[in-house]
């Protein structure tokens, strides 16, 4: 390897890619074409970064695998960060194989890295926990330990593990310190307010707080019965009860939770399940059935005790109930939540990352770019959407994975 290439990838690997394009900006061949896609990526450029890694992999030839490999390491992470969630994984892995076959140790780990963060991204936290595990960081330079600490904390506060995730990001802290990358400690520096920004609002006899990740997660251990509008569960320390898939049934449990301990008149309950204006008898009557049913989804949690005006929520046990809520309540949460990352999405990236139908997604995005909550651009297969940071998310409670319990 010349000079000049050498300087460069040391210039990319310090987190500086306008020096390292000085050196090979002008240049063709194999290596300086990978260097280039990796300095136009570092600069923002992705399309570019992309088209240039697949014309370094085709110019290097059969024999130089582990120099193909490595583009196709490059090309994945660029996939991930812009959103691309149907490029091939195999071929991440296939990669990964040839690196670890060729000892090229800290680009197999690199890989390895990237393969954790796409599960994480999704929701497969068990996966990206498992993979993590059989990754070996002694080798990393700093900058790789940081970003492999930086995935730890994410599946840390993910699973609301706050003490693990703040051990993680200190980690991950020092090493960008050590890496002396500005890019590199900025994002672990966003990652670290997750956990001192409030990601919830706590409903209780009437009044309402914020909460941090840290005390949304003692709040099981707390005795309370809580409604978590967040996750759309009842849950106490012992038993989680899902109505996700039961919308008006946990309408009626949260207008009952944030009551508690009072009562709710039936026209009330009618307006919050049913959207309906004017009871009438058969809204009645369905409301006595819908009822009933709750009653049965959370009979070991709680009882349904009518009154003289509605309804009532009664925990078996002697506690309290508390209504968990998002910190800003907006229509389609879960969409915002991702888009808030400041990332660009494709709506078939979105219905990946949220497991739901792609007209489900291009649905709730056309109704929230009508409210001017995001913005799309470009046309066909090539449409992003994005948005400014919303005030309030992202809320972590809102991106997939289980909370501890479930």
């Amino acid at each position: 390897m010349d000079s000049l290439i050498t300087a460069a990838a040391r210039a990319l690997a310090a987190g500086d890619p306008l020096s390292a394009l000085k050196r090979v900006a002008l240049r063709d061949d194999a290596p300086a074409l990978a260097l280039r896609g990796i300095a136009m990526a570092q600069l923002g450029d992705l399309v570019r970064a992309t088209a240039l890694l697949k014309s370094a992999a085709r110019a290097f030839g059969r024999k130089e695998e582990v120099a193909r490999a490595r583009c196709v390491v490059a090309e994945a992470e660029i996939a991930l960060v812009s959103r691309d969630l149907t490029w091939p994984a195999k071929a991440l892995d296939a990669a990964r194989a040839t690196l670890e076959a060729h000892g090229d140790r800290i680009n197999a780990a690199h890989a390895r890295n990237v393969e954790v963060r796409r599960l994480l991204l999704i929701g497969r936290l068990d996966e990206a926990e498992r993979m993590l595990a059989t990754l070996d960081q002694a080798p990393l330079p700093p900058a790789s330990r940081a970003a492999h600490e930086l995935v730890v904390a994410g599946i840390a506060i993910r699973r609301l593990q706050t003490k693990a995730a703040r051990e993680a990001l200190t980690r991950a802290r020092h090493a960008a310190s050590e890496a002396d990358i500005p890019a590199l400690t900025a994002e672990v520096e966003r990652t670290s307010l997750l956990l001192i920004t409030p990601a919830a609002r706590l409903i209780a006899r009437g009044e309402e707080r914020p909460l941090l990740l840290e005390e949304i997660e003692a709040l099981p251990a707390s005795g309370a019965l809580v409604v978590d509008a967040c996750r759309n569960i009842v849950r106490d320390e012992r038993l989680a009860v899902p109505l996700a898939t039961r919308p008006v049934l946990f309408a009626l449990a949260r207008a009952l939770g944030e009551a508690w301990p009072g009562d709710v008149p039936r026209g009330t309950l009618i307006a919050r399940a049913f959207r309906g204006k004017h009871a009438d008898e058969s809204h009645r009557a369905r409301l006595r059935v819908e009822i009933g049913r709750l009653r049965a989804e959370i009979r070991t949690l709680a009882d349904v005790k009518a009154t003289k005006r509605g309804f009532a929520l009664a925990p078996r046990r002697d506690c309290e109930i508390a209504v968990l809520v998002p910190p800003v309540e907006e229509q389609h949460p879960a969409v915002l939540a991702f888009l808030a990352d400041g990332e660009s999405w494709s709506s078939s990236a979105l219905a990946i990352a949220l497991g739901a139908s792609p007209r489900t997604v291009q649905r709730a995005l056309e109704q929230l770019a009508a409210a001017g909550k995001v913005q799309s651009y470009g046309r066909g297969r090539a449409r992003r959407w994005m948005t400014p940071p919303v005030p309030g998310f992202p809320t972590i409670l809102l991106l997939p994975g289980p909370l501890p319990g479930d």
